[in-house]
Order: C-alpha cells, then structure tokens, then sequence
C-alpha cells in the first residue's frame, strides 16, 4: 500500500455522512417528540455505513491497486478507514451532541426513566453524557469498522489479476 489518502478520505466521508444522518434523525423528530422510535430507526444507519465502505474499498482496488486486490488488502484498507473513523468519533459526538442535538441527553434521559428503562434519572445520566456516548462511539466505530471491512472485502476482493 502506497499511501493511506484513499482511506483517510473515505474516513472523512463516512463522518460526514454519520453527521448528515445525525441532522435527518433531528429533523425527523427521532431526537424529541419521536424519541420511543430512536432506538429502533438508528439502526438504519447501517445500510449508508455499508454502502460507504463498499464504495470506499471498490475505490481503493481502481485506484491504488489498478483493479486487482486481495481480501487482505481489503481487510487492512478498511481497518485504517475504521482506526481513522475511530479517531474522529470522540470529535464526531460532540458536534452531534452541542451543535446537532444539543437537548437530546435530555431528552433520552427523562424518556428512560418515564418508560422504566432506567430506574432514575442518576442511572439514566450515568449512561446518557457526552462521555459516555464519545467512548462509546470510538470503540463502536472500531469494532463495526472491522466487522463491515471484514464482510465487503469479501465481495470486493478479485479473485484473480485482470488481464487488459
């Protein structure tokens, strides 16, 4: 691998479009008077992140690796878009939490304890922070990141040289 500017940009892609998403569930109400369908309509999310690595890997094969790449070099593409991902969520979730959504904490903190989710509000605040949700979007990024990679550089992989 050459360099890493296909991954890097892919990264930054991937967050960009993470915060779009962000800004649609806000619009959308997911963040305040639908919040009883936040838990579910997040999970959404998953097929443009899907959609953003295979375009990404298929990118990195054209352009680094003139068609032909490996499971492996799929695998290593995709965990330094993840690694890089990773490194931007801390950063990612307090743009979405201050400046996208800054009353969705409380929001989802009094949602969880009306519904009996959490038992009180300290529980609920103990879980819902800005701390929490950066930790936990950096170790969730990683962890999904590689799962994703793992799977599309499956179908992305060539399995043999192409001859021109």
């Amino acid at each position: 691998m050459k360099t890493i500017t296909t991954e890097i940009k892919w990264a930054v892609i991937f967050t960009l479009v993470m915060l779009l998403w962000m800004l649609g569930e806000r619009m959308a109400g997911l963040h305040d008077q639908h919040i009883d369908l936040h838990m579910v309509l997040t999970n959404l999310f998953a097929i443009p992140a899907i959609l953003v690595y295979v375009f990404a890997l298929r990118d990195k094969r054209q352009r680094d690796y003139q068609g032909v790449m490996t499971w492996q070099q799929g695998m290593l593409s995709g965990a330094i878009i993840s690694l890089v991902v990773a490194l931007l969520a801390p950063v990612t979730q307090w743009l979405i939490s201050t400046v996208i959504s800054p009353d969705y904490f409380d929001n989802v903190i009094a949602y969880s304890v009306a519904t009996g989710y959490h038992q009180t509000r300290e529980e609920a605040e103990a879980y819902f922070n800005l701390s929490n949700y950066m930790m936990q979007s950096a170790v969730g990024a990683l962890i999904m990141g590689l799962v994703t990679t793992a799977i599309v550089a499956i179908f992305v992989r060539t399995k043999h040289a192409v001859t021109e």
